[in-house]
């Protein structure tokens, strides 16, 4: 990477951008040192068997033929393109389909991230268990994964949007983010994306480029959009069903698939969605992006329609900018940020989707359940410490404290005291970490009532709660769900410790996300998930016992709604 080091630091971690798709932005401008965590470790072989290359490993793409790999019988393809390099003239227009090739395209390796501050983790710990990576990064990053059983027949699809908000993340972050193992035992086609992101992806240059800049804006959304018309064109040739596609993402990809639940564009392009400790996002007004622009103009001293030094710069000097103007715009916050405070009202600008009446009409899942995506069976959840950072040890007097920082003194004094009779078992450092989760509750159970409502299609919600086994008081942390949703307890172990009952809650988890993939039922043999309604709030609580319960945490909860 030839960015500057010092600059090349992202400044929020994971549990601070939770609910920053609904804040959009606001973590941009946290002052944390930056720490950058392992490199490109992204070729674990966790399976029996050899990696092999025969030459049968070629598929057919309508640009030009992929070679992968085999890995433990699954046929591997990493970095495949489905659009082409976003630098230069390209930046801020919508992807450009890749340019056909000859021979065969090595898809072996994963692409390029996104360019982004690497990731900070305010703990060793906290890296340690999620077993970050940061990957390497370049604006040639539209291209995605797949991994499959065979290059015949006609299986489910499951295509996962990472998180990290809309400005940092990669479709490798995390090693719980691997296909190979729902391919090898679940007998689905997976697929991970790459796109553009922060003020790469969602940057209004309208007015300062012109009408071919119209959905600038929003292209980190129309990059995904592209992704999923790649695999409605293509997937068939990687033993996949296009007309049986899942769209899902954890944090801000949760995000991702609820605004593109209400995208006229992405419409049809998948039939099942989930979404996971995220979702519903307030995304800013068209007006608020164009003065968010105006002012990163005048941080970088340009003249108001100087596009072609836009479009040179290098872009940790247009982040640096952005940060200043988001800075700049949004009115200071109260209390905590991310998940541990209150939900504002107002949308904040930041770089995130923008509601500019074209590519995104409607805060989906905000404000309504989109009416174009009323037939899509939604499945929604969360874990139960999403509040997870391994830095923090308060005492209960600082964990008052800042409590009463977000909520008031009154609502922090009646949280803590029921929180502590409901789970005696807990630190108090774990139920801190489980404050956040309550609030993450409160959201599943709006986008809940908001997708039961429109009468359509059903509706399932999840609750995760397994404790890991690793370190003391990780809980389940933000993003742990993902190690058994893919069925990667093994490629996880940092974090799951991969025992026997890691292990079969994985089974259990993988089985229920395939089978809503496969059928829009997560349900299987022995364990029914019945859909939920905003009354009973009916969920699937994921532990080492795993059964349906009426709204879990429930009391607690609606103590913030109070």
């Amino acid at each position: 990477m030839t960015e500057s080091n010092s600059e090349n630091r992202t400044r929020l971690n994971r549990r601070q951008v939770l609910l920053l798709p609904a804040t959009a932005g606001i973590g941009a401008t946290l002052a944390l040192s930056g720490k950058g965590y392992d490199s490109t470790k992204t070729a674990a072989h966790q399976a029996p068997g050899n990696c092999s290359t025969p030459r049968s490993a070629v598929a057919k793409t309508q640009y030009g033929k992929v070679r992968g790999f085999v890995d433990g019988g699954v046929l591997t393809f990493k970095g495949i393109p489905y659009g082409q390099d976003t630098s230069g003239e390209n930046r801020w227009l919508p992807a450009k389909p890749p340019k056909p090739w000859d021979g065969e395209y090595p898809a072996l390796i994963y692409g390029a991230n996104c360019p982004q501050r690497l990731h900070d983790y305010t703990a060793i710990e906290q890296s340690f268990l999620q077993d970050w990576d940061d990957g390497y990064m370049s604006e040639d990053m539209l291209k995605l994964n797949v991994w499959t059983p065979s290059l015949a027949g006609k299986r489910p699809v499951m295509v996962y949007f990472h998180g990290g908000g809309f400005f940092f993340g990669s479709a490798y972050e995390l090693p719980s983010q691997e296909g190979a193992q729902l391919a090898r035992y679940h007998d689905v086609v997976s697929v991970t994306v790459n796109h553009r992101l922060n003020v790469l992806g969602f940057f209004d240059v309208s007015e300062i480029g012109g009408p071919a800049y119209a959905d600038s804006v929003n292209v980190g959304m129309t990059d995904l959009v592209a992704s999923l018309q790649w695999v409605r064109e293509n997937i068939a040739n990687f033993g996949g069903d296009p007309d049986t596609v899942m769209i899902y993402g954890q944090s801000g990809g949760g995000s991702k698939v609820t605004c593109l639940m209400g995208m006229p564009s992405a419409a049809g392009l998948f039939h099942r969605a989930s979404v996971q400790s995220g979702g519903g996002g307030n995304f800013p007004s068209a007006e608020q992006s164009r003065e968010l622009a105006k002012q990163v103009m005048k941080a970088l001293e340009l003249s108001p329609t100087d596009l072609a030094s836009l479009q040179k710069m290098e872009w940790s000097k247009l982040i640096a900018a952005g940060n200043a103007a988001i800075a700049k715009i949004n009115p200071p916050t109260q209390g905590a940020l991310g998940p541990g405070g209150p939900p504002s009202a107002v949308p904040r600008v930041g770089f995130s989707p923008t509601v500019d009446g074209r590519i995104v009409t409607l805060r989906s899942f905000h404000d309504v359940a989109p009416e174009i995506s009323k037939q899509v069976p939604m499945l929604i959840g969360n874990v139960s410490e999403e509040g997870n950072r391994m830095s923090s040890r308060p005492t209960e007097e600082e964990w008052h404290a800042t409590l009463a920082r977000a909520w008031g003194e009154s609502k922090a004094t009646a949280l803590i005291a029921a929180m502590k009779k409901a789970h005696p078992e807990k630190s108090i450092r774990l139920l801190s970490y489980g404050a956040n989760g309550l609030t993450a509750r409160n959201n599943v159970q709006r986008m809940v009532k908001l997708k039961y409502e429109q009468k359509a299609a059903p509706v399932y919600q999840y609750y995760f709660t397994w404790p890991s086994p690793m370190l003391e008081d990780a809980g389940a942390w933000h993003t742990a769900e993902l190690a058994f949703c893919f069925d990667n307890t093994k490629r996880c172990e940092q974090g799951t410790g991969n025992t026997p009952e890691a292990r079969a809650l994985a089974k259990k988890m993988a089985t229920a996300w395939t089978n809503f993939a496969r059928t829009g039922n997560p349900s299987q043999p022995g364990l029914t998930w019945t859909p939920s309604d905003p009354i009973r709030c009916q969920t699937m609580v994921f532990d080492n016992h795993c059964r349906m319960v009426d709204d879990p945490e429930g009391e607690l909860r609606r103590i913030l709604l109070s």
